[in-house]
């Protein structure tokens, strides 16, 4: 099992950017697909943005071009720096992991991830 934990939420004005953190322990996920989910208040959790182990990565149609995920093994760590920050991106961002096969189709299912972190806050201001 891998105990995630993100950071780096806040409030920002539109047009910010912010960079999420997703440190994991317990195990090295070197081997697993991370991805970055959001749930905004009274919408259903949807998927942001995956990166696997080899550096493949995935993003919804809503975040491409402005976000970028990425991961630093060494650290057990995963990124999604956000740009041009829109108020329809305020949710909780929460940051989730799992040995997945290594076809993307896989990665944007929400019930496909085992272990997910608690959460963070990101509140973008009009």
């Amino acid at each position: 099992q891998v105990q995630l934990v993100e950071s780096g939420g806040g409030l920002v004005q539109a047009g910010d950017s912010l960079r999420l953190s997703c440190a994991a322990s317990g195990r090295a996920f070197s081997g697993y697909v991370v991805a970055w989910f959001r749930q905004a208040p009274g919408k259903e959790r949807e998927f942001v943005a995956a990166v696997s182990w080899f550096d493949g990565s995935a993003y919804a149609d809503s975040v491409k071009g402005r976000f970028t995920i990425s991961r630093d093994n060494a650290k057990n760590t995963v990124y999604l720096q956000m740009s041009a920050l829109k108020p329809d991106d305020t949710a909780v961002y929460y940051c989730a992991a799992a040995p997945l096969p290594p076809n993307s189709d896989y990665w944007t299912n929400g019930p496909g991830y085992g272990d997910w972190g608690l959460g963070t806050q990101v509140t973008v201001s009009s």
